[in-house]
């Protein structure tokens, strides 16, 4: 009974130690403190992702723009944004770099009326949807951040002609 009572934990010792080791998961909000927390004349956005089941068909559209009072033309301005990294950590964060003075049709509006309005860039970036880290978005103060989800739809095959 000794025996096999001392193979048995014997086997046990052996299976638990080449198990994996148990990593401490870290949430999106430890990551965080990873990236700047400011940068010169910007202020940072930062959006937390819910978790999702294929996040390989998802993306992430970026709307920057600003509330400006405008009349009843279509309004839009150009504005960049470029990718940079956290040294050391590897992180991709965003900074809006280049925004555009505003830019409109010209039509004749009825009653010159004038309204607030938020007014989009004319460049929408695209960024992976990642739900295990933060989305760092650093923009001018004057200057509002806004994203939405895209969603793949189904493939569809291609027609040879």
């Amino acid at each position: 009974m000794t025996l096999r009572f001392s193979i048995i934990c014997t086997a046990l010792l052996l299976v638990a130690g080449t198990a994996a080791p148990v990593v401490a998961q870290r949430t999106p909000r430890q990551e965080l403190t990873a990236f700047p927390r400011t940068l010169p004349g910007q202020v940072r956005r930062v959006v937390f992702l819910p978790r999702e089941a294929n996040e390989d068909a998802l993306k992430v559209g970026v709307v920057v723009g600003r509330v400006l009072t405008v009349d009843c033309n279509r309004h839009v301005f150009g504005s960049h944004m470029e990718t940079r990294t956290v040294q050391g950590w590897g992180y991709d964060y965003h900074v809006v770099t280049q925004v555009g003075t505003p830019a409109s049709t010209r039509m004749a509006c009825p009653n010159n009326t004038q309204t607030r309005k938020f007014v989009a860039s004319s460049d929408e970036p695209m960024l992976r949807y990642n739900s295990r880290l933060p989305l760092v978005i650093f923009a001018p103060p004057d200057i509002e951040v806004r994203y939405r989800i895209w969603r793949a739809g189904k493939e569809t095959m291609a027609i040879a002609r």
